[in-house]
């Protein structure tokens, strides 16, 4: 393996580790639960797509008059990668992306797509992220993941956008996660059947093919520069930060959520 792959992984390790054991898995039990994750974890399957589009138009041409750009290597990773994002399939056999995947997930366990729904319209129409994050009543935890996403767009740096992809977004879903998917689809088959085949396809096509183009991705863009590794490493640090971050932000409003549940039922049984 690259030892510059090698040290990368060494150092985030720890935080990999807390990600992937963090207790925000253990306290999703119920729909209602998986339902607030989806509130907060849909903003980071969006901004992932807009990751990947960043990808696409530094290391390829997406405008004419066509001119190759940079490596054939590169622009064939980052190609195919987003073929399967933009356009994988659903459980019909139908092409879709994997947000639009992800929000028929929503909609068919009954949680609540208006306010991303009123980010993205907002967003598309104002450009403006603040406006946006006040329209969907974005979660301040989501809208700082957003905003860190961005600022790597906005860095203009391939390689920086290429290593917070791969090191940073395509292979944290544990094992302990989709066993609790699959316990709650036992209670409620036809409302998480969707998200399940989601969570399923992620760890199929995110975690594994997608995993090493990226990999190769970023071992193209680093080469053997020590400098652009460096960086490369100090953001994928920053993005995993982010992550943590972001489901603190799930697991304090689960656990909110389920204190307030039994004061309800008593005000509910004195009315």
């Amino acid at each position: 393996m690259n030892k510059y792959i090698t040290k990368i992984k060494a150092e985030i390790e720890p935080l990999r580790q807390q990600i992937i054991n963090h207790k925000v898995y253990a306290a999703i039990e119920n729909l209602d639960d998986l339902k607030v994750f989806m509130h907060y974890h849909v903003y980071a399957v969006w901004d992932f797509m807009s990751l990947l589009k960043a990808l696409q138009y530094n290391l390829t041409c997406t405008a004419t008059p066509w001119f190759p750009v940079g490596s054939a290597d590169t622009r064939y990773l980052i190609n195919e990668i987003v073929v399967g994002e933009e356009s994988d399939i659903d459980l019909n056999g139908k092409r879709i992306s994997h947000f639009e995947l992800y929000l028929d997930a929503m909609k068919q366990s009954g949680a609540d797509t208006s306010g991303i729904e009123n980010f993205i319209n907002n967003l598309r129409t104002s450009g403006n992220f603040e406006s946006a994050f006040l329209s969907g009543q974005t979660p301040q935890e989501a809208a700082s993941f957003v905003n860190f996403t961005f600022g790597i767009v906005a860095s203009n740096k391939a390689h920086l956008q290429s290593a917070v992809f791969t090191f940073g977004r395509e292979d944290l879903i544990p094992g302990m996660f989709l066993s609790m998917i699959n316990e709650i689809h036992k209670n409620f088959p036809s409302e998480i059947s969707t998200f399940k085949y989601y969570i399923e396809r992620h760890i199929e096509v995110d975690g594994g093919h997608h995993s090493h183009l990226a990999m190769q991705m970023t071992e193209e863009l680093c080469g053997d520069n020590e400098q652009l590794w460096h960086e490369a490493q100090e953001a994928v640090i920053a993005s995993l930060q982010q992550r943590l971050a972001l489901w603190d932000g799930v697991y304090k409003k689960i656990t909110a959520a389920k204190r307030d549940y039994p004061h309800k039922i008593t005000s509910a049984l004195h009315a």
